[in-house]
């Protein structure tokens, strides 16, 4: 089964070959016949020689010469001058502790703590085809002299024939040479490299994943930075809104005097409550004096100290309500700074955990280039194949030299 498509391109490559000698041969057959019935057969041997080939050439058919002999002796010039081929193959995954992967191998990959990152593997392996990557593989002239090397044959080097060295006719030579194939299910790429030598081969494939490699990274760099960047912002706004608003707090307790109204009232009002206390015991004792002395020179002295007692009570509570630079009067302009210090204090917290979670998640995110087979060092040759090919256009011309032999024959059975 295997050998059906080879069968089938074969067969393409003999119609594509034989075709013009199949028209011709019919055309001459068609044009003979109408020779001889326009000439009443008289001058039958005049139109029939047209179409006479020479019997023989150095004692072999001119028509075997023609058909088999000189397509088989270009083929084998063709496939001795060509230059072999050696391929080198690597096969790589790109892996990621987040994202998942399914399939067989995916699973077993995953099982081992790991996943494919899918997107990253698709960026990897359309840059191996890519200019840039053949940009970068050729900064010492690595491509140029594995391609194009004096000691390539011409019917294979790159500008053979030193007629267009274009870097996109390079690009184009380059295509030809490299493929990369990704299984999705798997995760598995596989690199093929061609070249002229095993050790260009397998230099170029070595580069590659060297490149992909770095590629990677630099996407790890500039994503984490991303990431890492965004949150940092946040925490630096987070922390100038948190100074602005610990600064405007602490100059307003320096101009009004101020360090917390609500604790402070507190002691203000116990203080009021303990002169009270003072103002009830000395009219206690100022209306014990007055009923039992009245003209004790200590009833003078009681009024003077309840007097004092509430002129410093009113006073106390001046300070805590009923005037604008009362305790009551700052409040409202402290708590609303002191809330502005607590929302600004809260938000420097949440950026500074969600920075530590952005690092976090980018460490999850990072992806990397796993080799699974090393770049390989070919020892054979795995193009051109010249035995098979000299014989399949041996072979390919037998078949058309027969067929040719049978139309002649007809054509010439026709006009006796």
């Amino acid at each position: 089964m295997r050998d059906v498509p080879q069968i089938q391109r074969r067969w393409r490559i003999w119609q594509a070959f034989s075709g013009p000698f199949l028209s011709a041969g019919r055309e001459a057959s068609r044009w003979t016949l109408n020779c001889a019935a326009r000439n009443k057969l008289a001058n039958r041997e005049t139109c029939f020689s047209m179409t006479k080939i020479p019997a023989k050439i150095g004692g072999l058919p001119s028509l075997f010469i023609i058909t088999v002999l000189v397509p088989t002796a270009i083929a084998t010039i063709y496939f001795t001058l060509s230059s072999s081929v050696y391929t080198s193959e690597s096969r790589f995954v790109v892996k990621s502790s987040e994202k998942k992967s399914t399939g067989g191998l995916g699973a077993l990959l995953r099982s081992g703590g790991f996943s494919n990152a899918t997107d990253e593997a698709f960026v990897a392996t359309d840059y191996i085809i890519s200019r840039d990557a053949l940009k970068n593989l050729n900064r010492d002239g690595l491509i140029s002299q594995a391609y194009g090397s004096r000691d390539v044959s011409f019917l294979n080097r790159f500008n053979g024939l030193g007629l267009n060295g274009s870097m996109e006719k390079l690009y184009s030579f380059y295509q030809d040479q490299v493929e990369i194939k990704y299984d999705g299910g798997t995760g598995i790429a596989v690199l093929t490299v061609k070249a002229f030598s095993p050790e260009a081969a397998h230099k170029i494939n070595l580069r590659l994943l060297d490149l992909t490699e770095e590629l990677v990274n630099r996407l790890n760099k500039r994503g984490r930075e991303d990431v890492v960047s965004n949150s940092s912002r946040e925490v630096e706004d987070a922390k100038e809104k948190a100074r602005a608003a610990a600064l405007a707090l602490s100059d307003y307790r320096n101009r009004e005097g101020v360090v917390d109204p609500e604790k402070q009232a507190t002691v203000q009002l116990q203080m009021i409550s303990k002169l009270q206390d003072d103002v009830i015991s000395t009219k206690t004792q100022l209306v014990q004096l007055q009923m039992l002395t009245p003209q004790n020179p200590q009833v003078p002295v009681l009024r003077a100290r309840i007097a004092e007692l509430n002129r410093e009570i009113a006073e106390q509570t001046g300070l805590v309500a009923g005037n604008q630079k009362s305790l009551a009067a700052t409040a409202a302009q402290f708590q609303r700074l002191q809330l502005e210090t607590q929302l600004a204090d809260r938000d420097l917290g949440a950026a500074m955990t969600s920075l530590q979670e952005a690092r976090n998640e980018a460490r999850r995110k990072q992806a990397y280039v796993e080799r699974i087979v090393q770049p390989s060092l070919p020892d054979s040759a795995s193009a051109p194949k010249r035995l098979r090919g000299i014989l399949s256009i041996f072979a390919i011309g037998l078949v058309l030299w027969a067929i040719t032999s049978m139309l002649l024959a007809g054509v010439r059975e026709h006009g006796d």
